[in-house]
């Protein structure tokens, strides 16, 4: 997907709550919106260069909002989308390609849970759920940066589909280029790690993709191993 704002460049300051951050822009301080309500505790840091859409609506609190960091590595500085938004588009792109004549749908309800994706082809259903990737570490990718119960709960479901005929997916969106592997963070939420690898015991297919990512845009790259 391409941001159809304006993108311009600014340093991170600080972050008062999960919704907004302090930024610097053209030596201005500035309010902006963080389009990602995780803790992206070692990517949002004091310093750090971000990227940030204008929004066009003059009635908004705020004008900015944050979409992309850089982050220092071992192999050089790379760039990470933050969209959480943003996170179902890529998906989409990579599902019509991996499932070129599948009718795909959004946000279908099974049970109690509603799934970012709905797939059939030649009458097999299937239900999706996607997941995006922020954390990174020497090059390896892993989920959740922190605890979530909402993940667990999309996991068991989609276990249950799998158990009553439908085929079942969890497509991990890794906002990046250039990881090894992806691995569940047990460290910060062993349960989701552990439901994980039960779902993919039962026969739920865990999948994942890197994405080239650029300020005024991010685009599905290529698939990731994944290690459980």
């Amino acid at each position: 997907m391409k941001y159809k704002e304006r993108i311009v460049k600014g340093v991170f300051i600080s972050r008062p709550n999960r919704f907004i951050a302090n930024v610097e822009i053209d030596g201005k301080t500035e309010v902006a919106h963080v389009k990602n309500t995780g803790r992206c505790r070692e990517l949002l840091v004091s310093g750090a260069t971000v990227y940030l859409t204008v929004a066009e609506n003059p009635e908004r609190k705020t004008k900015f909002d944050l979409v992309a960091v850089e982050k220092a590595t071992q192999g050089g500085i790379i760039l990470i989308n933050m969209d959480s938004q943003a996170v179902n588009n890529i998906a989409e792109e990579y599902l019509r390609k991996i499932f070129p004549r599948a009718d795909i749908r959004r946000e279908v309800t099974y049970k109690s849970s509603r799934f970012d994706f709905y797939l059939e082809e030649n009458g097999k259903g299937a239900f999706c759920e996607v997941k995006g990737v922020t954390l990174e570490k020497d090059g390896v990718a892993s989920f959740p940066d922190a605890p979530t119960e909402r993940g667990v709960k999309h996991l068991r479901e989609l276990t249950e589909a799998k158990n009553e005929g439908y085929d079942a997916y969890v497509l991990f969106v890794v906002q990046m280029e250039n990881v090894s592997y992806l691995t569940p963070n047990d460290i910060t939420h062993k349960e989701f790690g552990d439901t994980l690898r039960l779902s993919k015991a039962s026969g739920v297919e865990i999948m994942a993709v890197s994405c080239i990512v650029e300020p005024s845009s991010v685009l599905p790259h290529k698939e990731v191993k994944i290690r459980l």
